[in-house]
């Protein structure tokens, strides 16, 4: 069992201070340690019964600062790792190649939900620097060379981008976070989330499943959220329909257990199915 959307980060240090206000406000709400690292995580799988995880890296430091995302991946067989580009900076696809090559990262995120200059510290669906950045050609030349995957944050608004994008670098593995922040109220198929089925005409893109706690308005087991995944599978098959917890960013909401037991409750969702988006299909975007 993997899960492709986890979080762990280490204690603030003069190489490495606490600069993201806002999320060290947020880690104060979660039901674990202020500090939550890599040995924490682990023991909180091995509480859920979850073999590997992916750790994605976390803006508590400066954002491109992925100093603890590559100790998780390296020094812990059971963890890979996401990191965090600038890809307008000076010297990007140097850095991504340079990041790349350290055992267990599989790739970058890309928080297209969040203005360029105020990277993760909000959101705001209106931004398209997405766009720009899609012109950043030798930085996509070494996502290439790295058989680096490309896992991006955008609201549902944004989904056109997320497709023009794509459509630049079809060769690239995509997975794209959380539902897009998609709205439960709203039928998948009659609202913006329906841009999904653009995206899922290429085999090289992967929707995930991840952080349903705050995309849901209802309790565990988050049933005003199950028509949107049973919409993805339709879309997607679940050979491209990755499972992620979020953990411990959903602590407030859920268990790590309650995390990956909500599956169970979806109805139509199938054994075979529940393999697929817990361990295979990920395996398959990264193989």
């Amino acid at each position: 069992m993997v899960d492709s959307h986890t979080h762990a980060w280490g204690h603030p240090s003069r190489d490495h201070p606490w600069v993201n206000g806002d999320i060290v406000d947020i880690v104060e709400t979660f039901d674990v340690d202020a500090v939550y690292t890599a040995e924490k995580l682990l023991d909180d799988m091995d509480e859920a019964g979850v073999d590997e995880a992916v750790v994605v890296g976390y803006p508590i430091c400066e954002w491109t600062d992925n100093w603890y995302t590559v100790k998780a991946a390296t020094e812990y067989d059971r963890l890979s790792g996401i990191v965090m580009v600038d890809q307008f900076a000076d010297g990007a696809a140097q850095r991504l190649r340079d990041l790349m090559s350290n055992d267990g990262i599989l790739g970058f995120r890309l928080g297209a939900i969040c203005p360029y200059d105020r990277m993760w510290e909000t959101f705001d669906p209106s931004v398209e620097w997405l766009r720009e950045a899609k012109a950043e050609t030798e930085f996509w030349e070494a996502a290439r060379e790295t058989d680096a995957a490309v896992q991006i944050l955008a609201h549902v608004e944004q989904l056109d981008q997320v497709v023009e994008l794509v459509e630049a670098y079809p060769e690239l593995t995509y997975l794209i976070d959380h539902f897009s922040h998609a709205d439960p109220n709203e039928s998948p198929d009659e609202s913006a989330f329906a841009r999904y089925a653009e995206l899922a005409e290429y085999d090289t893109v992967y929707a995930k499943v991840s952080e349903v706690q705050h995309r849901s308005e209802e309790a565990y087991p988050y049933e005003d959220m199950h028509d949107h995944l049973r919409w993805l599978l339709e879309q997607f098959g679940r050979e491209r329909l990755v499972w992620g917890a979020d953990y411990p960013n959903v602590s407030d909401e859920a268990t790590y257990e309650e995390c990956l037991t909500w599956l169970e409750r979806v109805d139509g969702l199938s054994s075979k199915d529940r393999k697929w988006l817990t361990g295979r299909a990920f395996e398959r975007a990264t193989k």
